[in-house]
């Protein structure tokens, strides 16, 4: 599996340049973008499952479980400490893409705003998906808060618009928020104009699937709790 995504992200990647004119300078820059934005989503949801599984990893989740901390104030509070790890990894990236590629992610413009926004909340929304299936599955679903981004990725057109992945996968490309985000970065690095209509696609597709991740973990604690599985974290 992990060969297959290799493949196709890569094969993407030469298909799409090798249709462009003067690919290299616009290539360079689509793939620089490319990696900091997706360090931000990547960071968004491994800063909030870790955090997660940190308790888990400590013994601590029953303790959790009997403080009078809501569910809603723990998750806020490790967001929040999430953002602030966030934003001092994403600044070091970026400092470095600017001195040793003249890189400077500022170029893409105001739509930076909105389109950073969203792929925090798909990160959150990937995050509260994979505790749910922690809390319901066990210690053993851990490797999905590393390994589920990359099974997104090579299908988000990181790097690439949906037209260089096969045929049979660009539906599900276009139904994933992420592809219409980074979509969005690419056409205001290339015009300097805010694409509003890919990023609203693209907020509303994140805002349906933090929705729809957030019912689930609501679902799993409550199983969770009825079955007892905490004496699996004691």
């Amino acid at each position: 599996m992990s060969a297959w995504l290799a493949n196709s992200r890569f094969g993407a990647i030469g298909v799409y340049f090798a249709r462009q004119s003067g690919a290299g300078a616009k290539g360079a820059g689509f793939l620089l973008a490319g990696i900091l934005l997706f360090h931000v989503v990547f960071q968004a949801e491994i800063s909030l499952a870790t955090g997660f599984m940190e308790e888990t990893w400590s013994r601590n989740l029953l303790n959790l479980m009997v403080t009078p901390l809501r569910e809603v104030e723990y998750a806020a509070g490790v967001m929040l400490f999430g953002i602030a790890k966030l934003a001092m990894g994403v600044s070091v990236v970026a400092v470095m893409a600017l001195v040793l590629f003249a890189f400077n992610i500022t170029d893409v413009g105001l739509a930076l705003i909105p389109i950073v926004a969203v792929l925090l909340l798909v990160g959150w929304a990937v995050g509260l998906l994979v505790i749910g299936l922690i809390l319901r599955v066990g210690q053993g679903a851990e490797i999905l808060a590393w390994g589920l981004l990359a099974l997104v990725m090579p299908l988000s057109g990181v790097f690439y618009p949906v037209s260089a992945l096969p045929g049979s996968l660009q539906p599900l490309s276009r139904a994933l928020p992420t592809t219409h985000i980074f979509a969005a970065a690419r056409t205001a690095l290339t015009t300097g104009t805010v694409p509003w209509g890919n990023i609203a696609i693209g907020a509303a597709g994140s805002v349906v699937l933090a929705a729809l991740c957030l019912a689930f973990l609501v679902r799993m604690l409550a199983v969770f709790r009825a079955r007892g599985y905490i004496s699996r974290h004691t």
